[in-house]
C-alpha cells in the first residue's frame, strides 16, 4: 500500500514537473510580449493600419476625411470599442473613442491623444511610388501622411487598442481624437472645441509638434514641443486702371502687386529670444559639434549675436526660424481673360509669429516697406487663439522625459519650440497641458521632406515610435 502511494505521487510529481516545463517553454518572453499582450506583434498590425488609412485619399483641400474616420471607427470596432464620428461640414469629420477609468468622467485628469486625417495635396508624378498606395519599399513606407500625420494618427490608435487589449487598470481616461484639419478652421480643432468640448475635454494632451532628432544613425535629443509659433495670413490687395491689353497703362494692378510682394518677401526681421529658445540653444551647444556649439553660445554675446545667428541658422532653417519671426509670399490671384488689364490684384502671405509677438506692429513696417498707396495689407481675423506655453513641471511633462530617456539612452530631453502650428494652442487656451511628441526618431531631411514627394517613413521607426509612445501613456495613464 505504502509503495503503491509512492509511486502514485512520483507519477503526478514527474506529470506536473513536464507540465510546467512545457507552459514555460510555450509562453511568450518579456521581450515579445508586456503586460499580457504581444506589443511586437500589434506594432506589424500598426503598420497594416497605417497603409490601409495612407490608401485613403484626404488631401485638403477638399478633405474627404470622413472615409478616413469611418476606416478608423472600423478598426476600433473590431477591438470592441466604441467610437463617434462628428461632422463638420460634407465631408469633414472628427472621431473620437474613450478608455474610460471611471463610470463618472473626470476630465481634469484625462489624456487626449491628438492627430489629423488631412494631407497636403501630392502630384503623383513627381514620385517614385504612388503616393496613396500606402507601397512598402526596402525598409521604408512611402506615401502621404507617412510622417504628417497619419503615422501619428495610427500610433494613438494602436496605444488605445493595446490598453484595451491588456486590460490595463486605467487611473485616468484615455481619448482618441483625430480632426479633419490641422491648420485650425472651422472644419477642424476649432469645431470640435468650440461644438463638443465635452467629447475631448481632458487636462492633458498630446499632439504632433515634438521631435525625436536622428544625426548620424543615432538620436540626439528628444525636442518635447510646449510652444509653437502663431501662424497667420496676410492679403495683399493692390489696384490700378483696368483696361485692354491694345492699350497698356503703367498702372497695372499686377505691376504693383509684383513689385509689392517683392518687397515683402526681401524684408528681413530681427531675431529675438524667448525663454524657451535661449535654454533650448544653450542646452544643444552641449551636444552639439564644437564648431556649431561655438556660435550657439555666441548667441548670448551681442557683439557677436548678428554673425552668430547667420552661422547657426546656416547650419539648419529650422534653427534660423526658431529665431526670428518668419515671412513667406503663398498665393497670387489676378485677371480673368489674357486680353483684359484687371482693376485688381491680390496676394496672400503667409507669416509665423513668435509666441508673444504682436502682430499689428509688423503689419505696419511692412505697409512701410511696401510704400505704395495703391497696395493694402489686411490681415486675416481667422486666428487661432493666445495660448500659455505648456509647463514643464507637469506630470506628463516628466513621464514623456522619462520615458524618452529608457527610450534612447543617452539622447538629451530639451523642451521645444516647433516653428510649424499645430492644434495645441485651441487646447491650451482651455488650460489643457499639452505636449508635441512626434515619437519616431527622424533625421531632419526626412521631416523637411514630409509634405512634398516621396515622403516616407522606415518601418523599425514607426515600430519603435508606437512601442515609445505606448510606454508614455502606459506609465501616465495607468495604475501602478
Amino acid at each position: 500500500m505504502t509503495c503503491r502511494f509512492l509511486s502514485t505521487l512520483l507519477v503526478l510529481f514527474l506529470f506536473f514537473t513536464a507540465a510546467a516545463q512545457c507552459q514555460s517553454q510555450s509562453a511568450p518572453s518579456q521581450s515579445n510580449s508586456q503586460n499580457g499582450f504581444d506589443l511586437p506583434g500589434l506594432e506589424s498590425q500598426a503598420i497594416t493600419w497605417l497603409q490601409s488609412l495612407m490608401r485613403i485619399n484626404t488631401s485638403n483641400p477638399p478633405g474627404n476625411d470622413v472615409n478616413a474616420a469611418k476606416y478608423l471607427q472600423g478598426v476600433l470596432k473590431n477591438e470592441g470599442i466604441d467610437s463617434e464620428i462628428f461632422e463638420s461640414s460634407p465631408g469633414r469629420d472628427f472621431i473620437v473613442a474613450r478608455l474610460s477609468a471611471t463610470a463618472l468622467p473626470n476630465p481634469s485628469r484625462a489624456l487626449l491623444l491628438v492627430s489629423h486625417l488631412d494631407t497636403p495635396p501630392a502630384d503623383a508624378s513627381k514620385w517614385n511610388a504612388d503616393p496613396f498606395g500606402g507601397v512598402i519599399q526596402g525598409s521604408y513606407l512611402y506615401g502621404r501622411g507617412a510622417i504628417d500625420d497619419k503615422s501619428m494618427t495610427v500610433a494613438n490608435m494602436a496605444v488605445l487598442i493595446a490598453l484595451k487589449r491588456s486590460n490595463a487598470h486605467l487611473a485616468r481616461d484615455v481619448i482618441f481624437f483625430a480632426d479633419s484639419d490641422s491648420r485650425g478652421d472651422n472644419t477642424g480643432i476649432r469645431f470640435a472645441v468650440d461644438s463638443h468640448w465635452d467629447k475631448i475635454a481632458a487636462g492633458f494632451a498630446i499632439n504632433t509638434g515634438g521631435r525625436v532628432v536622428l544625426k548620424d544613425g543615432k538620436v540626439q535629443y528628444v525636442g518635447i514641443q510646449v510652444d509653437e509659433k502663431v501662424s497667420r495670413d496676410l492679403d495683399v490687395i493692390a489696384t490700378g486702371t483696368p483696361g485692354r491689353t491694345s492699350l497698356p497703362d503703367p498702372n497695372n494692378a499686377i505691376t504693383h502687386l509684383a513689385a509689392a510682394m517683392q518687397k515683402i518677401a526681401a524684408y528681413e526681421t530681427r531675431p529675438e529670444f524667448t525663454f524657451l529658445t535661449h535654454d533650448y540653444f544653450d542646452s544643444l551647444a552641449k551636444i552639439e559639434d564644437n564648431e556649431t556649439a561655438k556660435w550657439m553660445r555666441a548667441l548670448e554675446d551681442p557683439s557677436r549675436q548678428a554673425h552668430a545667428v547667420q552661422k547657426v541658422s546656416e547650419q539648419d532653417p529650422v534653427w534660423g526660424a526658431m529665431m526670428r519671426n518668419t515671412i513667406a509670399p503663398t498665393i497670387l490671384q489676378a485677371g480673368d481673360h489674357p486680353n483684359t488689364i484687371p482693376a485688381q490684384a491680390r496676394g496672400m502671405v503667409n507669416i509665423r509669429l513668435l509666441p508673444g509677438d504682436l502682430i499689428e506692429p509688423l503689419v505696419a513696417k511692412l505697409q512701410q516697406a511696401v510704400d505704395d498707396s495703391q497696395v493694402q495689407l489686411q490681415l486675416d481675423q481667422n486666428a487661432p487663439p493666445p495660448a500659455p506655453a505648456s509647463s514643464i513641471e507637469s506630470d506628463l511633462y516628466s513621464t514623456i522625459a522619462q520615458a524618452a530617456k529608457q527610450q534612447f539612452p543617452g539622447a538629451a530631453v530639451l523642451p521645444y519650440m516647433s516653428i510649424e502650428s499645430t492644434d495645441s494652442p485651441f487646447l491650451r487656451e482651455r488650460s489643457v497641458q499639452t505636449y508635441g511628441l512626434l515619437p519616431f526618431a527622424l533625421a531632419d531631411k526626412d521631416v523637411l521632406d514630409a509634405g512634398g514627394p516621396n515622403e516616407r517613413i522606415d518601418l523599425d521607426t514607426f515600430r519603435k515610435g508606437v512601442e515609445f509612445l505606448y510606454s508614455v501613456v502606459s506609465n501616465f495613464a495607468v495604475e501602478k
